[in-house]
């Protein structure tokens, strides 16, 4: 739900370039690749829908083609996820904060009984009927 909502944001947003997109993703300090998979899913997504933007950098600022991913390792966090749209006015922001990974179990098994009958390759559009 939180990429179909990161997509349908930056569609509604795409006509205002006075807003700059930025991203966070915070994960526990075992975590060894940065960004995460689903920063990188969330930055796929905004580059989908902002034709201004043609990829993603894990850095804290990026330049006018560039979605800036900040990658934070922090204690024990399962995973917080944060898109902000920034301009001189005001700022819009969308988070998910996962506070254990039992949500992330649960979907792996809803995606595999949705699966289970299928044959092919699919993404998480498909599952939530996209």
């Amino acid at each position: 739900l939180f990429f179909r909502l990161n997509k349908q944001l930056a569609k509604l947003i795409a006509p205002y370039s006075q807003y700059s997109v930025h991203t966070t993703e915070i994960h526990h300090i075992h975590k060894l690749d940065a960004p995460s998979g689903t920063a990188i899913t969330l930055a796929e997504g905004l580059i989908q829908q902002l034709s201004d933007k043609t990829e993603w950098v894990n850095t804290e600022e990026g330049t006018e083609n560039q979605i800036p991913i900040l990658s934070l390792r922090e204690g024990e966090v399962p995973g917080t996820h944060i898109i902000r749209y920034d301009s001189e006015v005001d700022s819009i922001e969308i988070k998910h904060t996962a506070h254990n990974r039992q949500g992330f179990a649960l979907g792996a098994v809803v995606a595999a009984e949705w699966l289970a009958p299928r044959e092919g390759v699919f993404g998480m559009d498909e599952l939530l009927g996209e």
